[in-house]
């Protein structure tokens, strides 16, 4: 098991590290000044002239890439010239409005759609399991920020009219300021975020669970007079669940790199937000610590699954002997 362990940290760690020299090739090494693109078309000679020592433009290859990582190891990220702040305080000023709202939404949408998805699993073709994939149908067809405007105009914008304010409109307020306002201000992107996910694990919980009460074991087990119960959430639906953690782990890798609709509609300055307006202003120290924050979000999300799947599947742990 701790070879398993340290195989996966080792392949999460290379896949960072060749993260980390795609990303310098693409921004570093090319035909225009690296400088001039940070600091912009309006910059000073002197200017220019300082950022190319702090990048160390007149130095090998080599050793602007190993500046780069060595940086990068040490939490320093560079420096917005177009914001005049440190990219790192720039990042994680926004990243607990990015991890609040993908980590509420993941516990509503699983809340919903495995529920779903194994209602309609125990009776194919019932009421229930038609009502169940309508659900799933629904909630996949629906774009993501056509939902939020939707949920902004029932739940806010009508509402308002006759005088109530269930939600409000926008903004984030930080969990250790107030929490109860912290939930509040979250409600609709949870909701706006979850109802199209929860769509998806619904589906994917029903066809793993009618592909999983198809096995002998399950046969087995029903016929040693186990209760329904314990043959759908003890037997069945353990063996489900590694393909249910993987599209978790996937899914939550990437929101954890910017929400960026949500984030848009809902006005949440979130990492999404940040990564709009630094394309929009060409602000390329702030891309590159999005880009390489995503991927480091991805390769532990991947790593999470890894153990889980660890745990779940003994067959894992004996391949890893």
């Amino acid at each position: 098991m701790i070879r398993y362990v340290l195989s996966r940290v080792g392949f999460g760690l290379l896949v960072l590290f060749l993260l980390s020299v795609f990303v310098f090739v693409l921004f570093y090494v090319t035909p225009s000044d690296p400088a001039r693109i940070i600091a912009g078309d309006k910059a000073t000679e002197d200017l220019m002239n300082q950022i190319r020592a702090n990048l160390g433009l007149d130095k090998p290859l080599w050793e602007q890439y190993l500046r780069f990582l060595g940086g990068l190891l040490q939490g320093d990220l560079g420096y917005s010239y177009r914001s005049n702040l440190p990219v790192a305080d720039l990042v994680l000023a926004r990243i607990p409005a990015t991890v609040s709202l993908v980590f509420g939404a993941v516990i509503v949408w699983l809340a919903i759609g495995i529920p779903i998805g194994l209602a309609s699993a125990k009776r194919p073709g019932s009421v229930r399991d038609r009502l169940g994939q309508g659900f799933a149908l629904v909630g996949i067809s629906f774009p993501t920020f056509v939902l939020g405007m939707l949920a902004l105009y029932l739940l806010y914008f009508l509402p308002t009219k006759f005088g109530m304010l269930l939600f409000p409109p926008s903004g984030y307020v930080p969990f250790a300021e107030n929490p109860l306002q912290w939930a509040w201000h979250l409600a609709l992107p949870w909701l706006t975020l979850a109802l199209v996910t929860a769509a998806v694990y619904a589906r994917l919980t029903r066809g793993q669970m009618l592909d999983v009460l198809g096995e002998d074991y399950v046969r087995t087990a029903r016929a040693k007079g186990l209760t329904e119960r314990r043959v759908i959430y003890v037997h069945a639906f353990r063996s489900a669940m590694p393909p249910l953690v993987t599209q978790l782990g996937i899914d939550i890798g990437l929101l954890l790199g910017g929400v960026i609709v949500i984030e848009q509609v809902f006005g949440l300055q979130g990492v999404g937000a940040l990564a709009i307006s630094s394309v929009s202003m060409q602000d390329r120290p702030v891309i590159i610590a999005i880009v390489l924050l995503g991927g480091m979000f991805v390769a532990l999300s991947n790593l999470i699954v890894d153990l889980f799947y660890a745990l779940l599947d003994s067959r894992v742990r004996t391949r890893a002997h």
